[in-house]
């Protein structure tokens, strides 16, 4: 079992975002910026594109409100997104509010953020999902 399954089963807590039948989302403990999200399917794939067709436009499509919630609750030109999938080997989407392409640097130093500031990230996003 992953730890994006355990996430999912709420065996380890998470600062949820969002979710449905089939997709999972949270906030990322280990931002590259503030409002950074993660999307996994609640069925373990280890591989991003070897998810079924429909899965893959279901997982896009449960993303897009929450792309657009974290593009209004943060001062950002756009919300990123980032398929990387080798520190977990659970497929899972990243959306990260941009306003540089290094905001999308996986190399670089990650943030730390207090329990508060993450409740405040989760708040500020949830606020603006319809």
């Amino acid at each position: 079992m992953t730890i994006f399954s355990r996430i999912i089963a709420q065996e380890i807590p998470s600062y949820r975002i969002a979710e449905n039948d089939l997709f999972y989302a949270f906030l990322d403990i280990s931002p590259l910026v503030k409002g950074h999200t993660l999307v996994v399917p609640k069925t373990e794939i280890d591989k991003f594109f070897d998810m079924p067709h429909d899965y893959l436009q279901q997982l896009l499509l449960f993303a897009q409100p929450i792309a657009r919630a974290i593009e209004q609750a943060f001062d950002c030109k756009r919300c990123g997104l980032s398929v990387i999938g080798l520190e977990v080997p659970h497929a899972h989407l990243h959306l990260v509010p941009l306003n540089s392409a290094d905001d999308l640097n996986f190399t670089r130093p990650k943030l730390s953020p207090t329990p508060a500031e993450m409740k405040d990230a989760q708040d500020r996003i949830c606020k603006h999902l319809r």
